[in-house]
């Protein structure tokens, strides 16, 4: 069954999550990548005014393709999220509560997620054009000069995804393959 969870993503929302949990996610996120990440933290770093509230946030890891006519996205696949994993540290200390992408990630997001309550979930490499169906909305924010990669501004619908590593640290890519293992015995 998928929880159906719209934002902002509060810490009893986080809490509530666990890891191997369908999501269905509505409301605003913003999509980042690695320039505009590299760019928050300097921001951070320098102690300046995010051009974003991250707080109770979600970020998707995403640089959407240009629009066809008709369309508010184009395709939105998910990127690979640990090309993150240097500047996620600083956002979940800013109050960032959820970021979507694939991958594994770095023990010290990890462990930034559990000290900070934080999830991360994963959306589905391959399926770009069903979730920029999800899409209701799309504008940019900032960064327009980095182009796919600038931060937007989404509305989504019925986003899907999974959760992959809940705010206890428990990580479903470790369950699965335990549980994978077992099986084979």
């Amino acid at each position: 069954m998928e929880k159906k969870i719209t934002m902002p993503l509060s810490q009893d929302k986080v809490k509530a999550l666990k890891a191997g949990d369908s999501v269905l996610l509505s409301g605003v996120i913003y999509t980042a990548r690695d320039a505009a990440h590299k760019r928050l933290a300097e921001l951070i770093d320098k102690g300046e005014k995010l051009p974003i509230d991250v707080k109770d946030a979600v970020i998707y890891y995403v640089g959407p393709t240009p629009a066809k006519p008709g369309m508010i996205l184009g395709s939105a696949g998910p990127t690979t999220s640990y090309r993150m994993d240097d500047y996620a540290p600083k956002l979940l200390e800013k109050g960032l509560k959820g970021m979507i992408g694939k991958g594994l990630r770095s023990q010290e997001v990890i462990d930034s997620m559990i000290k900070n309550g934080a999830v991360y979930f994963a959306a589905i490499g391959g399926t770009g054009a069903l979730i920029s169906k999800c899409v209701k909305k799309a504008e940019i924010v900032t960064y327009e000069d980095l182009g796919s990669e600038a931060i937007r501004r989404l509305e989504v619908e019925d986003f899907p995804i999974i959760v992959v590593i809940d705010s206890e640290g428990n990580n479903l890519y470790e369950q699965g393959q335990k549980a994978y293992l077992e099986s084979l015995k």
